[in-house]
C-alpha cells in the first residue's frame, strides 16, 4: 500500500513526464509515510471532459491525486505528503499559455479489515 490514483485533463496528455512523477511520487510516499517501495502502485487516468463551475470555460484543467493508504499515519505525515505532492505537480506539470490548472491531493485511509489484493504472474 499505498494505492495512487492521478487522474488528469486529457489536455494534459503528452505535456509531463507521467514515469517521471510517479516515480518521485512513489519516493515521496517512502520518504513521509514510511511506504515500502514495492508497494507504491501509481496509476494514470485520462479525463477527457473537466468541467468548473457553471461557465463550462474550456480553458481549465485538472490533475487530482489521491492516495489509498492503511490507517495509523499521523495528520503530519499525510499533510507533508498532500503538501510534497503538490511540489511535485508544479514541477512536472505545467498547462498550456492560455490555460488554468488545478491541483488537488487527496489521502484517504483504505479499512485494513476489508482489503484484499493478489498478485498474478503470467
Amino acid at each position: 500500500m499505498p494505492q495512487i490514483s492521478v487522474d488528469y485533463s486529457a489536455d494534459l496528455a503528452g505535456t509531463f513526464d507521467r514515469r517521471g512523477l510517479a516515480l518521485a511520487i512513489n519516493r515521496l510516499a517512502e520518504e513521509t509515510i514510511d511506504a515500502k517501495p514495492e508497494s507504491c502502485k501509481t496509476v494514470f487516468r485520462q479525463s477527457e471532459v473537466l468541467v468548473v463551475g457553471t461557465s463550462g470555460a474550456g480553458t481549465d484543467t485538472q490533475v487530482f491525486v489521491e492516495f489509498q493508504i492503511f490507517p495509523g499515519r499521523t495528520r503530519e505525515a499525510k499533510a507533508a505528503l498532500s503538501e510534497g505532492v503538490l511540489e511535485l505537480l508544479a514541477r512536472y506539470v505545467r498547462p498550456k499559455p492560455g490555460t488554468r490548472l488545478f491541483t488537488a491531493v487527496n489521502i484517504a485511509d483504505i479499512d485494513r479489515d476489508c482489503y484484499r489484493n493478489a498478485t498474478a504472474w503470467g
